[in-house]
């Protein structure tokens, strides 16, 4: 699993790309990205399978914040992100959200 930021020169926005590994997948056909970005739509933003297993999506944030986000399996399991940079109470259940925070520029 990883994120990768990559911060845009000329606008105050970051592209940050997702990654879940296959391993992490388990063996899901869909995956999607749900966050406070996208209110929390588990099928606004689908990962795009990869020829080695894994799913990927690249996504234009703010920078100037930290955003919530979970990965959604087959639709009906919600997972956290191994390579997040930190992780939060969801308010919701038990379980915690993954977190990006994109408030320097590299």
């Amino acid at each position: 699993m990883a994120i990768a930021k990559q911060f845009l020169k000329s606008k105050p926005l970051a592209k940050v790309t997702f990654e879940l590994t296959a391993e992490a997948v388990n063996g899901a056909k869909t995956v999607a990205l749900a966050g406070e970005f996208n209110d929390w739509d588990a099928s606004a933003q689908v990962l795009k399978k990869q020829k080695d297993g894994s799913y990927k999506t690249t996504v234009e944030l703010p920078v100037g914040g930290e955003y919530q986000y979970r990965y959604v399996l087959d639709g009906t399991t919600w997972t956290n992100d191994g390579a997040a940079d930190k992780y939060v109470a969801s308010g919701v259940s038990g379980e915690g959200n993954s977190v990006v925070i994109l408030w320097e520029r590299n």
